[in-house]
């Protein structure tokens, strides 16, 4: 890893990375992150007695938008083309557990689509059982592996 601030430009200012030298390389980054919950959330989930409706498929389908959202959230992140986000949500006894995989062809990496991906959908899921659990929390989101570009290969 270079010592450079590859965000900031020779003044100290910050800026956006030039990419366009780079190849374009198939690229996949995976991120998790949990939404730790109450007894009577989770069996809400378990149950589909959620009263706002089915709160995974809004989650999964907020993880997806978010990860398309992701450069109009993050100030400096490249617009990209996704060309997959897949999104996954499994209860357990203390919550539900988030991943979401992204992948491109592209110059720059989608580890940021993906960290974005888990944290909307956790969000989402937040705001459908509010309701019945107003102290749920989001916990240990992070990138798990990605795949692509010059640096190859990288799991945690």
């Amino acid at each position: 890893m270079s010592a450079e601030l590859t965000h900031l430009d020779e003044t100290g200012q910050a800026r956006m990375v030039d990419v366009s030298g780079k190849d374009v390389t198939a690229r996949t980054a995976r991120a998790s992150g949990r939404v730790l919950l109450s007894a009577g959330a989770v069996a809400a989930l378990r149950s589909g007695q959620v009263p706002k409706g089915d709160a995974l498929a809004v989650a999964r389908i907020a993880g997806i938008q978010g990860a398309k959202k992701t450069p109009d959230l993050i100030p400096l992140c490249h617009p990209i083309g996704l060309h997959g986000v897949t999104v996954g949500l499994t209860v357990t006894d203390e919550g539900v557990n988030i991943t979401a995989t992204a992948r491109t062809a592209d110059r720059t990496g989608v580890e940021m689509e993906a960290l974005t991906s888990v944290t909307v959908a956790a969000l989402a899921l937040i705001d459908m059982v509010k309701a019945i659990d107003p102290a749920a929390v989001i916990t240990d989101v992070r990138v798990d592996e990605k795949a692509g570009g010059k640096s190859g290969p990288w799991h945690r």
